[in-house]
């Protein structure tokens, strides 16, 4: 599970890296590709972490 949050956190952070990209761009065309970026990264993340939530447990056997 640390594994998981190791990748969430990755993601949480590529989505602030590719905001802060969009609102720096000076391009229209590379703010909206960044904004893209960001949303989906972010909804990756949220998927991720509704996945961790409804994990089930691993007991050993």
């Amino acid at each position: 599970m640390k594994d998981h949050q190791a990748h969430l956190e990755k993601l949480r952070k590529d989505a602030a890296e590719c905001r802060l990209i969009s609102d720096l761009a000076t391009s229209q065309a590379k703010r909206e590709l960044f904004d893209r970026l960001a949303r989906h990264l972010s909804s990756l993340a949220d998927q991720v972490e509704q996945a961790m939530g409804n994990a089930k447990p691993i007991t050993p056997a």
